[in-house]
Formats: C-alpha cells, sequence, structure tokens
C-alpha cells in the first residue's frame, strides 16, 4: 500500500497545503494510506481530516515516518543538515543555482532520498499538471498595488496578511488607492497569457487598473524594453530560465522613467537567470518592498509565498490539479512522477 505523508509547513505564514480532506477521502477509498500531521497553522483544520480518514500525527513528525512513506507538503524544509532518507514531494528551488538548493541536494544524496518537486512534475508537452500560479499573479499585483499606493502617500509598503478570501483582500486594496486622491496607475504584465499573468491581469482589472499584456511575441527580439519604463507597475510573471531576457537592468533605477514599483511576482533573485537585476533577495510579508531607488522611489516587491495570502482558495486551486496525479503515485518511475525523478537524478550528478 502506497503510503502518502502529509506534513506541516514549517514556514511563518504558510497556511497553504497541497491536498484537501475531499482529496484525502478519494485516495483513501482508492486504496492509499494517508496521514496528515497536526499543524498550528494549516488553513484546513485537522479534524476536517481525521473524518475523512486520515490517519493524524504529531506535528513535524515526518523524520520518523516509515521509510517508504512518501512525504508532501509544499515549501522548504527546516533548515538543518540532516540526511533525508525519503521520497519528499515539494518545491525544492535547487535546480537554478539557488543558494540553498545545493545543501537541499546534498541532504538527499547523504541519505538516499529522492527530491519530485512539484516545479518540475510536468505531462509529456513539458507543462506543469499542477500550479499555485494564478493566486500568486492574484496576490503579487496585490502587493505590487499596494507599494504604488504607499509611495504616493509619502511611505513604502505595510506588512501584508493572509486573507480570508479574494473579495476581502480587494475591499482593503481599493480603499488603499482610493485615498491616494490619484487616477489608478497603469500596469505591464509581462507573461501575461500564463496562469501567474492571468491571475495578475485579474487583480488588475477588478481594481480598475489599466494592463498592457506582454508574452513571448512581445519579448522575443531580446530587449532592450524601454516601454516597460513607461508604465507605473511592471509585473514580471516569467518563470526565469537561460534564455530569458533581462527586463530592467540595474541602470533603470537612474534612467528617465515613469515606473515607480516592479512586482517581481516570479521571484527568483538568487537564480542566475533572474531578468530583474535590481535586487538580491526575495522580500517578506513584514517587509514586502525592497527601495532600490530613492528619487524618483523605485520599489520592488518580491514574495515567495504568495499564494499563502489566499491559502483557502489557493490551496482548493492546487489540490484539485494535483489529485490525480497524486492517485498515481503507486509508481513513481513513470508519467509524470518519472519526469520528476529523472530531472532529479540529472541534477543529482553534479552534487
Amino acid at each position: 500500500m502506497t503510503h502518502l505523508w502529509v506534513r506541516t509547513e514549517s514556514r511563518q505564514n504558510e497556511q497553504r497545503v497541497g491536498i484537501t480532506p475531499e482529496g484525502v477521502a478519494e485516495m483513501i477509498a482508492a486504496g492509499y494510506q494517508v496521514t496528515v500531521e497536526e499543524s498550528s497553522q494549516r488553513i484546513i483544520p485537522i479534524n476536517a481530516y481525521r473524518k475523512a480518514g486520515a490517519e493524524i500525527a504529531p506535528e513535524g513528525s515526518w523524520p520518523d515516518a516509515p521509510k517508504n512513506a512518501i512525504i508532501f507538503g509544499l515549501k522548504e524544509l527546516p533548515e538543518e543538515d540532516t540526511p533525508l532518507i525519503h521520497r519528499h514531494i515539494m518545491f525544492g528551488h535547487a535546480y537554478k543555482g539557488q543558494s540553498a538548493g545545493l545543501r537541499l541536494l546534498k541532504r538527499f544524496k547523504a541519505g538516499g532520498g529522492t527530491l519530485f518537486d512539484l516545479e518540475y512534475l510536468v505531462n509529456d508537452q513539458g507543462r506543469r499538471v499542477a500550479a499555485f500560479g494564478y493566486w500568486a499573479g492574484y496576490a503579487g499585483a496585490a502587493v505590487a498595488l499596494r507599494a504604488w499606493a504607499a509611495q504616493k502617500s509619502g511611505g513604502i509598503c505595510p506588512p501584508m496578511q493572509g486573507y480570508a478570501n479574494a473579495k476581502t483582500m480587494c475591499a482593503m486594496l481599493r480603499d488603499e488607492l482610493d485615498r491616494t486622491g490619484q487616477p489608478r496607475p497603469n500596469a505591464i504584465v509581462i507573461g501575461a497569457l500564463g496562469r501567474v499573468g492571468t491571475g495578475a491581469s485579474d487583480l488588475c482589472a477588478e481594481l480598475n487598473v489599466d494592463v498592457t499584456k506582454w508574452d513571448m511575441k512581445e519579448t522575443a527580439h531580446g530587449g532592450p524594453f524601454p516601454q516597460i519604463l513607461e508604465h507605473d507597475v511592471f509585473l514580471n510573471c516569467i518563470l526565469a530560465g537561460p534564455k530569458t531576457p533581462v527586463f530592467v537592468p540595474a541602470s533603470a533605477k537612474e534612467a528617465e522613467r515613469k515606473l515607480s514599483v516592479i512586482g517581481d511576482i516570479a521571484c527568483d533573485p538568487d537564480s542566475d537567470f533572474n531578468p530583474v537585476p535590481l535586487y538580491n533577495a526575495a522580500t517578506t510579508w513584514a517587509d514586502p518592498a525592497t527601495r532600490v531607488h530613492d528619487a524618483p522611489p523605485l520599489d520592488v516587491t518580491a514574495i515567495d509565498n504568495l499564494p499563502s495570502m489566499l491559502p483557502l482558495e489557493s490551496s482548493q486551486d492546487f489540490s484539485g490539479q494535483l489529485l490525480p496525479w497524486l492517485m498515481q503515485l503507486e509508481d513513481t518511475y513513470s508519467g509524470v512522477w518519472g519526469r520528476a525523478l529523472a530531472t532529479y537524478r540529472k541534477h543529482l550528478v553534479n552534487v
């Protein structure tokens, strides 16, 4: 019997979960064993999983799970150097030169475990089968627009929080934009045809912010892209790769520009392929914006767990996308799991 162990998230403010109680019930009915850890912050209460038939384990007990269990979480593990003996499903952020990536891969190599990175869980066309992208775009655009409103009031973006739903978030943001007494800003979204860009564009539309939508066609020439500087807000929704051009170079700080906020929703400052090389560290819920230039101001927002600002909606959406593939976990050597395994083994060679 394949055993799925749903761990709690150790990251502060991370209330999301990758599978709902309804999904757990379906897996159990199909013959899977499912254990769910208790959590002090998960948006969905543990009793809902208990009622669905899951076995309940103490918070953070996954290191002691049976060796054949597949440990399922979303964000990073606690930063330790202990060997990892299990198969893990998670966003590892370990394959593009990120600073913590090598350390994580060394842990897997030392313990003989395996990483099934959710970012590289793809179908036979190479498209990701499940992503939080839409809600990352939606929340990321909200943070950037909040930073713009704070600028107009002479400040910098105040701390963010989790919201009960998108309607509540939009009501807060609409009020802050109205209180500036300024016309709505305009925005340019790069990656507008993808999940992230769609979410960002939808949030802007909800708040009557005009959006210029760009995708691969508009950026294929490789730059420079002076049009970006002609907008108030730039929302980067492109997953960086070796062929991704630089959208806003460091020289843009001193350039003549209308641009005053960059929402780097893709948020990959540690990557060798960062298309927004004006900053070098992600921002946080407590400090959502980094001011990279003072006069005129230019702020960068780059929070890397944006969907957790809308934890219930994003969890429900992601769980619905991923569940059909979780139902195939009895075979991790073929299909989407086999491709993720091959990607892991490819990157482990150089560790």
